[in-house]
């Protein structure tokens, strides 16, 4: 949601969609500098969300920052942007700061990652005591981005000092764009197990939910609304209804504007809620004709 005129703005305007979940920039997320936080701010922040029931506020972080690059100018001040970052997230009270891990420029893989996990761990260093985890994306791949194999994402957790301090974020968009596959039921356990075994569920924080404009394996990142591009409604009401993933925030990151006079987010968040309403009719259909059989 757009943090313009305050991020309480931002979780009011949420409430009056009918979301349960947010995710907002901590500040304008391309800049690299943004006035403190006043004690107001942050006051008017935590209030709007605890009165609007938006447990678990997620923020992301600005787009500017790259902590693989390989030049040590843009490095260092990548590292400088996510200490403020996930400082501005803490005082806010969010939970989960959603980070893409960077792009290695033609360093190459193994030089990115190492070079992630070394900003990680003096991000990690400068923030001692912030409970708010930086929690990784995972990406669809354009360029030399990292984050669009689950073994990046591996690689880096068993570099960094301290794993316990990082999460991961699922965009449905990515992974399809990156190659993975959700179509159909097998599709969906097989690249749900393939994370599982590679990272571990635990690890995951968030969910971005996100029709995919181009098709498997494009590494293009081009977001479409719910059920309006290449994935289909299918993968959705099968993520919504997976109960590992019941307590997660999900985030809308489709196109905006209107549509009939509706907003889009109104309108995709009704498709969501009415894949997950099916999928526990059916279960309750389900169960109750397995108590008759016995």
């Amino acid at each position: 949601m757009s943090i313009a005129g305050g991020h309480d703005k931002a979780a009011r305007a949420a409430a009056a969609l009918g979301m349960n979940a947010l995710q907002v920039f901590t500040k304008s997320n391309n800049q690299w500098k943004a006035k403190p936080l006043t004690d107001d701010q942050i006051a008017a922040f935590r209030q709007a969300t605890a009165e609007m029931g938006l447990t678990d506020p997620v923020a992301h972080d600005s787009y500017l920052i790259n902590l693989a690059s390989p030049d040590d100018v843009l490095w260092h001040k990548s590292i400088d942007a996510m200490t403020v970052e996930l400082e501005r997230a803490e005082a806010l009270g969010i939970v989960a700061l959603v980070s893409h891990p960077g792009a290695h420029v033609g360093s190459g893989e193994e030089a990115g990652i190492a070079r992630v996990a070394a900003a990680l761990d003096e991000v990690h260093r400068r923030t001692a005591g912030v409970r708010c985890q930086i929690t990784l994306e995972t990406t669809a791949g354009q360029g030399s981005c990292l984050g669009h194999r689950f073994e990046h994402l591996r690689a880096i957790l068993d570099r960094v000092t301290d794993p316990d301090r990082l999460g991961i974020c699922l965009d449905s968009c990515h992974i399809f764009a990156a190659g993975y596959r959700l179509r159909t039921d097998s599709e969906y356990n097989e690249t749900i197990g393939e994370l599982d075994r590679i990272v571990g569920l635990g690890r995951v924080r968030a969910w971005h939910l996100n029709d995919s404009a181009k098709g498997c394996g494009s590494r293009v990142d081009r977001h479409a609304g719910i059920g309006r591009g290449e994935l289909g409604l299918g993968p959705f009401a099968r993520i919504v209804a997976d109960p590992r993933f019941a307590a997660l925030p999900m985030i809308l990151e489709t196109p905006k504007g209107t549509e009939g006079g509706e907003n889009l987010d109104a309108i995709n968040l009704r498709l969501l809620r009415q894949l997950e309403a099916s999928a526990e009719a059916a279960a309750a259909g389900g169960a109750s004709r397995a108590a008759r059989a016995s």
